[in-house]
């Protein structure tokens, strides 16, 4: 049974850092792992990804060089680290698990996490 869930979201300030987990059951440990955003009245981006098995990880373009995904395969859990946050980085933070390598896709995921909230404010 593939499950995800995430967990360290919270509010902080314009610049501060947070680090998003997600926890996968065992059944996804080798599947490609993305991270998707979704503030209020947009539709769920694509932010982050890790091929896993397949290696390699790719970024939107607003976040790269301030967001960083990392996995522990010993605890089957990916990482968002995102650091210099902005404003515009506000939204609910979900994970998603799909077999291979990441798509930008969100309707090629399967898997899906319940979320966290991420607020951002000056």
């Amino acid at each position: 049974q593939g499950q995800l869930v995430e967990s360290g979201g919270g509010s902080v300030q314009v610049g501060d850092s947070l680090r998003l987990s997600c926890a996968a059951s065992s059944a996804l440990s080798r599947f490609a792992i993305a991270w998707f955003r979704q503030a209020p009245g947009e539709g769920r981006e694509f932010v982050a990804g890790d091929n896993g098995s397949g290696g390699g990880t790719n970024y939107r373009d607003s976040v790269e060089g301030r967001f960083t995904i990392s996995r522990d395969n010993a605890k089957n859990t990916v990482y968002l680290q995102m650091n210099n946050l902005k404003r515009e980085d506000t939204a609910v933070y979900y994970c998603a698990a799909r077999p291979w390598v990441v798509s930008h896709n969100l309707a090629d995921y399967k898997y899906w996490g319940q979320g966290t909230q991420v607020t951002v404010s000056s």
